[in-house]
């Protein structure tokens, strides 16, 4: 691809060679997002959809080459939030203007705003990145998102 650097392809390689689970060089199209998330891009579902990315295994496979223009439109996608936008997002809710929101907005927020989560997912998200709340019912929002954000480029 003209507009993806030799180094953005090897990256691409890796990460969808990590998602060639038999070694055949296809991806399925259900971890379409996975692949893109693990190179540090936040598409949304919606986004991963209209690229060609499916909600049942099996559905429709991807070769790499099939794969590089997704990711390159998905890299030029200015609709993905980062670290950054998403602290943005949460200092709305920073009453004080401290770092800190109520737990309990973070809880509405994740299941009402956005791609909504369900019950269960927000339970396991809060559970895993949020620190304990204070007396007040209050959580330090950075190091929550930080975490998230971290874990999702993980995956």
């Amino acid at each position: 691809m003209a507009d993806l650097s030799a180094k953005d392809v090897e990256k691409a390689e890796f990460a969808f060679s990590i998602y060639d689970a038999d070694g055949s060089n296809v991806v399925d199209a259900v971890d379409l997002g996975n692949v893109l998330r693990a190179l540090n891009l936040n598409p949304t579902n919606a986004t991963i959809e209209k690229l060609g990315g499916t909600k049942k295994k099996g559905e429709k496979l991807l070769k790499l080459d099939e794969f590089l223009p997704i990711y390159s439109q998905c890299k030029k996608d200015k609709e993905q939030g980062c670290y950054e936008d998403f602290i943005e997002c949460l200092k709305l809710y920073d009453k004080e203007e401290n770092g800190t929101m109520m737990a309990g907005e973070l809880s509405h927020i994740l299941l009402s705003l956005g791609e909504k989560l369900t019950d269960s997912e927000v339970e396991t998200v809060l559970k895993e990145c949020m620190d304990p709340e204070d007396e007040d019912g209050f959580i330090p929002y950075a190091p929550f998102l930080r975490r998230l954000c971290d874990r999702a480029a993980a995956e």
